[in-house]
């Protein structure tokens, strides 16, 4: 295991009681610091399974999976990696405490006994890189459904963790609710936080730098999201949707308009077409 490699999968295989078939099944994955990673898949495919081993949720059944080089089969292994990966769900109201924004976010720095003043310090920090700076008084209430996600990650990084782990934490999110959550989680990787998405909208991995599919709780590929967008039929048969802005692309690039390599950014996409 390098320096360099904060989650590592080895052979990793999960069945749930009273299932016919494991969840996933021989997993082999290394999460390298500071990478942002998509896990993709339909729904069934293995993905919240594989995401709630990485903060020992989950322990394997078989195999082994190490987060910041201990094996979360041992009690060490669970607290580290509970210290080490927060995660944000589907729903964020699952995940909110207290009925004020600033004491939400306070909670878990709280139960790890930090002082007073560091405490106040990081609500303060998570709460301006989330968006959320001028919110910190007002009532959980009063927040809209894509604030409330905010709050949750706001929450989940006050932690201070390695990394950060989203399992479809866009799904009921509204398209700007989407992209302003996108652009904590591109402010955050650019301070060098490790980044787990766990998505089916391939819009959203556009910012990421490596992805995996899952289909059946096997890896079936792995790669950069240019090079998953040049595929084909594999992705019809994943259970994937290109999203709308790559059809056209590639569409242009048949008739020879464009280049095949697709931009990595949809900015990007959008000023190549206007040109």
């Amino acid at each position: 295991m390098t320096g360099n490699c904060l989650v590592r999968f080895s052979g990793v295989s999960y069945t749930y009681p009273g299932a016919a078939a494991p969840a996933i099944a021989d997993i082999d994955l290394e999460i390298a610091s500071g990478e942002w990673m998509a896990v993709l898949g339909c729904n069934g495919s293995g993905k919240s399974t594989l995401a709630k081993h990485l903060n020992a949720l989950l322990v394997p059944a078989q195999g082994d999976c190490f987060v910041d080089e201990l094996n979360t089969r041992s009690e060490d292994g669970k607290r580290s990696a509970r210290r080490a990966v927060s995660m944000v769900f589907q729903n964020p109201e699952n995940q909110i405490i207290a009925a004020v924004v600033e004491e939400d976010v306070a909670f878990g720095p709280e139960n790890l006994g930090l002082p007073p003043e560091e405490i106040r310090e990081r609500v303060r920090w998570a709460l301006d890189v989330s968006g959320l700076g001028e919110m910190a008084r007002k009532p959980v209430y009063a927040l809209s459904g894509g604030q409330k996600q905010r709050l949750a990650v706001a929450g989940a990084i006050a932690q201070k963790p390695p990394c950060l782990v989203l399992d479809e934490a866009t799904t009921m999110l509204d398209p700007r609710g989407r992209q302003d959550l996108m652009e904590v989680l591109s402010t955050l990787h650019s301070d060098g936080m490790t980044l787990v998405s766990i998505t089916h909208r391939l819009e959203e991995i556009l910012r990421c730098d490596r992805c995996i599919v899952l289909s059946k709780g096997r890896i079936s590929w792995s790669g950069t999201p240019r090079e998953l967008f040049l595929l084909g039929e594999e992705l019809d048969r994943w259970g994937l949707e290109i999203p709308g802005m790559v059809k056209v692309w590639r569409e242009l690039v048949k008739k020879g308009l464009l280049k095949a390599e697709i931009p990595p950014r949809m900015g990007e996409m959008v000023e190549a077409l206007c040109r």
